[in-house]
């Protein structure tokens, strides 16, 4: 029996050590972690305590309800409508933006394109076949995309740092923005030191005339055993005229007011909406926080993010759009719902988009 113990520890030491699980932070990362007051022994803790679970029973009631409990609908029985792009129009065009599904997206901005968490495998998870795309929203790939000049990735949850996405990514990818730690990752794939740039919250930097901030978020990393040794962080990125905020996962907290008593009004918010649980709600923000979220920020648009592609919690599939819709109207910004590959202009406050969700089961 010790034998076979033996076989299977190994086994997973193994498994634990293939490429796509990453590198705990390497000495480059260490050199910025130490000097953060975010950290404390090389661990990370958001500004105000967070518990992961707050479900009565703990952790293993939680789970057990979760792989085990009935929950209708977490993943559509039919196809999710999807656009694909014209990639020469795309370059064409300026100032616009387009969703591939849950929190990846693609942002053109004064002819610079920002990839945001790029996931276009068929697996967001460290265990096969366990995390994957909803019918019909698996329609890009790596090859489909144009140059990158700035990949920005927020945490390194599997379902936000994808490692086959990021690999075939590494040709078109010219500058990568993350958090602290998070870097390790990339030189660990074969990332060139000098394409990696991790930040620390309230840090910014300036390039060619754009100012990209990183800032809080409230959540946790890790893609391993080992939790919160890299950053989880979210991004604020102001050019000549315009200002998009990229939430990242987070639950509610005051960071937003005070993004927004540093920074002023936004053009743009990207908030998660969607694999929420009062069970967490503390690291997933619940739909009214997203939109209370929203209204701290002061944002001229919402775009509802984590979303119709992968299911990761136990609501309806179509239920954080469909709350966050409901709860919108009387409020001051403008709802943005495109479907998967619709092009969003983002300066046309003119465009609608369709409640496209309903009447899908």
């Amino acid at each position: 029996m010790l034998e076979i113990y033996g076989i299977l520890l190994l086994g997973l030491v193994v498994y634990l050590n293939t490429p796509k699980f990453g590198h705990l932070p390497d000495k480059i990362s260490r050199f910025k972690i130490n000097r953060s007051s975010h950290q404390k022994h090389g661990h990370f803790a958001n500004l105000h305590n967070t518990p992961k679970m707050t479900g009565k029973g703990g952790f293993w009631r939680v789970m057990f309800d979760f792989y085990f409990g009935s929950h209708p609908h977490t993943k559509p029985s039919q196809n999710i409508p999807a656009h694909k792009i014209n990639w020469s129009e795309w370059n064409r065009r300026d100032n616009i933006a387009v969703w591939f599904g849950h929190s990846s997206y693609l942002i053109r901005l004064h002819q610079k394109n920002y990839l945001i968490d790029p996931v276009f495998s068929a697996n967001a998870s460290p265990l096969p076949h366990n995390v994957v795309p909803f019918l019909g929203t698996n329609l890009y790939h790596t090859e489909d995309l144009p140059d990158i000049d700035y990949l920005i990735i927020t945490h390194d949850h599997w379902d936000h740092l994808d490692y086959p996405t990021v690999k075939k990514l590494q040709p078109k990818v010219k500058k990568v923005i993350t958090g602290l730690g998070v870097g390790s990752h990339f030189r660990h794939w074969g990332y060139n030191h000098d394409k990696i740039i991790e930040m620390d919250w309230n840090e910014s930097i300036n390039i060619n005339n754009i100012q990209i901030n990183c800032l809080p978020a409230r959540h946790f990393s890790g893609r391993s055993i080992f939790a919160n040794r890299t950053l989880w962080a979210s991004f604020l990125i102001i050019s000549k005229d315009y200002k998009f905020y990229i939430g990242g996962d987070s639950g509610y907290d005051n960071h937003y007011k005070i993004i927004n008593q540093k920074f002023g009004p936004l053009d743009i918010a990207f908030l998660e909406a969607g694999q929420y649980d009062r069970n967490w709600r503390y690291i997933h923000s619940m739909p009214e926080e997203t939109i209370q979220a929203a209204v701290d920020l002061q944002t001229h648009n919402l775009f509802p993010v984590h979303n119709s592609k992968f299911s990761i919690c136990n609501h309806p599939w179509y239920e954080p759009l469909q709350k966050i819709y409901e709860l919108s109207p009387q409020s001051a910004f403008k709802l943005l719902t495109p479907q998967i590959g619709e092009i969003v202009e983002l300066q046309n406050d003119r465009q609608t988009f369709s409640a496209w969700w309903k009447g899908i089961k």
